[in-house]
């Protein structure tokens, strides 16, 4: 269990245990969000917008036809010089 005080300004820190778990460092943002039992939960909200954009675009990839870096690097000649221009 860790205890965090909130400052006149409603500010708090949050422990270093709880920072780490989370990888949390200076300049981050944090998201606070309610179960439906209730508990407030906070996380690190940069990791949870990556995992959030993981889960969107899972399957993207294959479905366009990309697998690895040659992949890539013909689809960003494709968008920046037009098809067939390498």
């Amino acid at each position: 269990m860790n205890l965090a005080k909130i400052s006149a300004n409603g500010q708090i820190t949050v422990p270093v245990e709880i920072r780490k778990k989370l990888g949390l460092k200076s300049g981050d943002k944090i998201l606070f969000f309610q179960r439906p039992n209730g508990d407030i939960v906070i996380n690190n909200a940069s990791a949870q917008a990556i995992y959030k954009t993981q889960a969107a675009f899972q399957g993207v990839a294959e479905a366009m036809g990309v697998y690895n870096d040659e992949d890539v690097q013909a689809l960003v000649n494709e968008v920046r010089y037009g098809k067939g221009n390498e």
